[in-house]
């Protein structure tokens, strides 16, 4: 496994749950999780549950009552959906990104995860994969899985160099402890503004003790694709100097902020070559527009495991693994690509058709429209051959 992010350290645990060997190469010298909270949905979580940690995330992640859209000046809800399980352990979460990688990299044994290798190259000889590290370490693998992220190096070596297109759009993304935000009385829940050329998302991480923002906001002229470069809290501020007062109250609070320009990739035509393949954002890297990001890296953990296990030849499991993977990851890439025109529109008629479908709850791209991504279960699906796609597709 190259990379022991979210979606490597899901792979590497599925798999070693279904008997595998496993070992995880990861770059950095202490593994670490930077960025701030994600969402976690239904077909992510109940593959989470499976994977046994259960009680880390009901204490660390947060059950949302419910998911409210709200228009940008005024506050008026455009829709909400309630979430909360009745009775049931949950089935959506919000949670911050170190929180999530910690809970599943610590179910792995520690003499399993390697840090401080860095892949330089890879080459496939008869029926194994040589690996060659910056530190001058060498491995050697029956099957290799890219789980290096966006600027994935196996990727690039498999296929080659990409060109990713600028989306026009930057995110700035923080936290600011809930304590300090005592006087708005915030409900537990996760709110997106929609207003022109941005919008502005927050809900509650770290068992409640942070609220986790992020504003994101049509710009011209970005160049650089980083998780960490450091933002001006004042330039958002000023960006939301005409929004609700909930907005910039949270935004008052704020002292440091990070920020990212957004790029779109096109769906691969193939993830797999030979005993090599690819997961995670490392082949679909999505946009965050859909909360699908490491759900769908979790997924294709589940997935990747599930037909290893029942298949006698590696190179045949993994072409499946593709076909079973491929169709769905770059469904809700395109639905996640298209929610940030639609999020973003100016105020006017077609921002007045947008408000009506999301009232109406006939949008294809609200959540009450997306159970069918919410509802599918990888592990199964690997044993029915379901792609979990929508209908029409």
């Amino acid at each position: 496994m190259i990379g022991g992010g979210i979606g490597g350290a899901a792979a590497a645990l599925s798999l070693l749950r279904e008997g595998f060997d496993v070992r995880v190469y990861e770059q950095v010298p202490v593994k670490r999780e930077v960025g701030a909270g994600l969402v976690l949905t239904p077909n992510a979580t109940r593959l989470l549950y499976r994977l046994g940690i259960t009680e880390r995330l009901l204490a660390l992640g947060v059950a949302p009552a419910a998911w409210r859209q709200r228009r940008w000046q005024d506050g008026k809800t455009l829709m909400i959906t309630p979430v909360k399980a009745n009775g049931a352990q949950p089935t959506f979460f919000t949670v911050h990104r170190a929180d999530l990688l910690a809970m599943i990299a610590e179910a792995v044994p520690a003499d399993r995860m390697h840090t401080g290798h860095r892949l330089t190259g890879l080459t496939e000889r008869g029926d194994k994969v040589e690996l060659a590290f910056d530190n001058g370490a060498r491995a050697e693998a029956d099957i290799v899985v890219g789980a290096d992220g966006t600027h994935s190096v196996v990727r690039a070596i498999l296929l080659g160099p990409e060109k990713p297109r600028y989306t026009g759009c930057v995110a700035y993304r923080g936290l600011v402890p809930v304590e300090r935000l005592a006087h708005l009385d915030l409900p537990l829940e996760s709110q997106l503004w929609l207003g022109p050329g941005a919008h502005f998302v927050h809900y509650p991480v770290h068992a409640g003790k942070l609220l986790n923002f992020a504003c994101l906001v049509d710009r011209e002229g970005w160049t650089k694709e980083s998780w960490t470069e450091p933002g001006d809290p004042d330039e958002v501020r000023a960006r939301f100097a005409e929004w609700h007062p909930q907005v910039r109250a949270i935004l008052a609070e704020l002292e440091e902020t990070f920020t990212w320009g957004l790029f779109d990739r096109a769906p691969l035509p193939r993830w797999s070559v030979g005993r090599v393949t690819l997961l995670g954002d490392a082949c679909h890297p999505m946009l965050p527009f859909m909360a699908q990001g490491a759900a769908q890296a979790i997924e294709d953990a589940a997935t990747l495991a599930a037909v290893l296990a029942k298949s006698a030849d590696v190179v045949s499991g993994l072409r499946r693994y593709e076909e079973l993977r491929l169709p769905r990851t770059a469904a809700v890439q395109a639905i996640a690509a298209g929610n940030k025109t639609r999020n973003h529109l100016p105020d006017g008629p077609e921002q007045q058709a947008r408000d009506a479908s999301m009232a109406a709850g006939t949008a294809a791209w609200v959540i009450g429209a997306s159970f069918w991504v919410y509802r599918h279960d990888a592990f199964a699906a690997a044993e029915s051959g379901a792609l979990g796609l929508p209908a029409g597709i």
